[in-house]
């Protein structure tokens, strides 16, 4: 009887989660971009989609989402559409259901340029953007991000100050994360930091981590707190890793790889079974032969007894 009410349960609560709707905190909604929507962020945007959304939402306007429930909807349609920017970025980056958050695998910038691609779809769409990320915790300023590599190589330094008209202040106490791109996403890299008196913070790099084949990582700084330091992501690209030479997966070899590099029981094991096959087949092929040629003679010599034969 438990069991049959957990089974249940769990059938319902898609359908349940469904007509709750998926309401936005009201200091959310009203998010904008930093940046202005081109046809650069859309042709950008695509990119990011087709690799990260596609796969359940589908080519927008094609209707061709998978079946799941909550329904993922076509992004193209009135649904997703009627939706502020601010919102859109929140449930990207929050995540619910079977919707993932993209919170750390994809960078605030990502996130608004897949917005960028999106509202491409809709006609009566009308962009409106802050050019300038500005800080609740420093009114009037702009928050300038500086990451440089340390001389033994192995911490990012971050440094944080606050712009404006009049002055030129460090920003303090703001908690911070660094992200390096990984084949599958963002990847933390140490622990989350705060800015000291100064404004700097520093990371530290784990020994033996992999760069590209220059020694190049891709970076992302973010707030941890956005409400306080706005939703801004810093990307750089810093030779702070070890060169990386990619190795190919059929190298050596494997049960997955091609006949001249597989192991080679498998080959006489495949190799075996393909003639055990054929020699059954043969034999099957030599008995049916042995029969006709039987019932052909007791054919056109009736009076045979069938033990004559033997």
């Amino acid at each position: 009887m438990n069991r049959l009410l957990i089974i249940l349960l769990l059938q319902l609560f898609p359908v349940i989660l469904m007509s709750q709707g998926w309401d936005t905190p009201a200091d959310k909604k009203g998010k904008l971009s930093p940046f202005k929507f081109t046809d650069e962020t859309r042709i950008v945007g695509e990119k990011l989609y087709l690799l990260n959304c596609k796969s359940c939402h589908g080519n927008p306007g094609k209707a061709n989402f998978i079946n799941l429930v909550p329904s993922p909807g076509d992004p193209a349609t009135d649904k997703i559409q009627h939706n502020s920017d601010g919102e859109i970025f929140y449930k990207v980056t929050t995540g619910r259901g079977p919707m993932p958050s993209f919170k750390n695998a994809l960078s605030s910038n990502d996130i608004w340029n897949i917005i960028s691609f999106l509202r491409s779809f809709n006609p009566k769409y009308i962009q409106a953007f802050q050019p300038e990320i500005k800080s609740a915790a420093y009114p009037g300023a702009t928050i300038n991000i500086s990451l440089l590599l340390n001389k033994k190589k192995d911490s990012v330094i971050v440094k944080l100050t606050a712009i404006s008209p009049k002055i030129i202040v460090p920003v303090i106490n703001a908690g911070i994360k660094l992200l390096a791109k990984r084949t599958f996403g963002m990847m933390p890299v140490d622990e989350d930091k705060t800015s000291d008196m100064k404004g700097f913070a520093a990371f530290k790099i784990p020994k033996g981590f992999r760069g590209d084949t220059a020694g190049n990582v891709y970076f992302s700084l973010r707030f941890t707190d956005e409400d306080k330091f706005g939703a801004f992501s810093k990307d750089t690209v810093i030779k702070a890793g070890e060169i990386t030479i990619p190795q190919s997966l059929v190298k050596d070899r494997a049960m997955w790889n091609n006949v001249r590099k597989a192991p080679i029981w498998i080959l006489l094991t495949f190799s075996l079974g393909v003639m055990s096959v054929w020699g059954f087949i043969f034999l099957v092929l030599f008995k049916l032969r042995d029969i006709y040629i039987v019932g052909e003679y007791l054919d056109k010599n009736p009076g045979k007894e069938e033990s004559e034969l033997k």
